[in-house]
């Protein structure tokens, strides 16, 4: 077996104990459910996982280890991820004026509703822009992860593998529980204009923070 099995009941409840921790995968789930719907927040959390486990490939194979050495590969990697979070708000931010006016008029809005197969993949795929521009996931790959792969136990690259894969679905459990339940929330409010009005401008604002928070820490 590949991986320690003392090892493991070690990295199992450390690796949960972070997943439990809210960041930025977490929010993106949490608003996403609550703006799309239940199946939206569950797109979200597998579009992380998608990210998450493009990483763990990136650092099994060493690329980590340069984005992490190399501050212009970072720095490039990390201004992206800025910039995506800021044109999500922007983006957020016009279609909540852009849609405003129809909503008063029909006095009614789909926004909070489980969503279309076209926008859950919109979803799938922000969730997954989001953590692949996150260069902290690289990093975190390499300060984590390596505490628990063995050399003597066969291929680094295999351990490496395993233990993201481990990680992730335990991210992707707990993300997607918190999206689906948010968007069950969402929904029973949906015929709120208040409610759908101040959601608009507090997703965009969530956008941004997430977007200050990559730049500032």
């Amino acid at each position: 077996m590949p991986i320690d099995p003392e090892q493991l009941l070690i990295f199992l409840p450390a690796a949960l104990a972070l997943n439990l921790t809210p960041g930025n995968d977490m929010v993106f789930s949490l608003n996403q459910g609550l703006i799309h719907g239940p199946r939206a927040g569950i797109a979200a959390s597998l579009g992380i996982a998608t990210g998450s486990f493009a990483h763990s490939v990136i650092a099994a194979i060493g690329l980590a280890a340069l984005v992490s050495a190399n501050t212009t590969v970072f720095q490039t990697i990390r201004w992206i991820g800025i910039a995506y979070l800021v044109y999500l708000a922007l983006k957020t931010l016009v279609f909540q004026t852009t849609t405003s006016t129809f909503d008063n008029n029909n006095g009614h809005s789909n926004r909070g509703a489980d969503s279309s197969f076209r926008t859950l993949r919109a979803v799938w795929l922000q969730g997954t822009l989001v953590n692949l521009t996150n260069p902290k996931v690289i990093v975190f790959m390499l300060a984590f992860v390596p505490q628990f792969v063995d050399p003597e136990r066969g291929s680094t690259a295999v351990q490496f593998l395993m233990y993201g894969l481990l990680m992730n679905i335990g991210g992707t459990v707990i993300n997607g529980a918190v999206g689906y339940y948010a968007g069950q929330f969402s929904n029973t409010l949906n015929n709120n204009p208040a409610y759908i009005k101040t959601l608009g401008y507090l997703s965009a604002f969530i956008f941004l923070a997430l977007a200050l928070r990559l730049a500032l820490f």
